[in-house]
């Protein structure tokens, strides 16, 4: 028999499902992009990641942006928050084209959540724009622009964490 943690998840303890289809995702990355064209122009784009590589990619090209690089940061294993833990750095290239200080970058990620993640990214670059595409309260003071903010207890399924399956119908016992 396997012994699971008692600690919930964060999944768990967020409660209120916020799924995320494909196209919604990519209709509120191209909301995002318009937001920020009217405050660049930037010189290359960060994607935090695993999440913000793809709204990295999709802002990239709508800005016309040909620089992109990318700063890991574990902070989830599946659904467990833990420690951060930086597995790469911004390259020394993107970081010059920022003076140092990110004047001019623009840090992308799918969400600020409790703003761990952010306010770590943002003491490497100080003065970069930090954009997410959805945020909780928690970490929104940390961003400078962002789309669509949840209520702290959502847990976002994105695209890519789901499949489609079959569902039944509610008069079959379906929630």
């Amino acid at each position: 028999m396997v012994e699971r943690n008692s600690e919930p998840s964060v999944q768990d303890r967020a409660g209120r499902p916020f799924p995320v289809s494909w196209d919604q995702f990519h209709r509120d990355c191209r909301a995002l992009t318009w937001r920020l064209n009217e405050v660049g122009p930037f010189h290359a784009v960060i994607a935090i990641t695993r999440g913000g590589l793809v709204p990295a990619a999709i802002v990239a090209r709508e800005l016309g942006l040909r620089v992109i690089d990318t700063v890991c940061i574990a902070s989830y294993d599946h659904d467990k928050q833990g420690d951060l833990k930086v597995l790469k750095g911004i390259s020394e290239q993107t970081a010059k084209l920022g003076g140092g200080t990110g004047k001019g970058l623009l840090i992308v990620d799918d969400l600020v959540d409790t703003g761990k993640t952010g306010k770590l990214v943002r003491e490497m670059l100080p003065d970069a724009h930090f954009a997410t595409v959805y945020a909780k309260p928690k970490g929104r003071p940390l961003v400078d622009t962002y789309i669509t903010e949840v209520s702290q207890d959502t847990w976002i399924f994105f695209p890519w964490d789901t499949a489609l399956s079959f569902q039944p119908p509610i008069r079959d016992g379906a929630a």
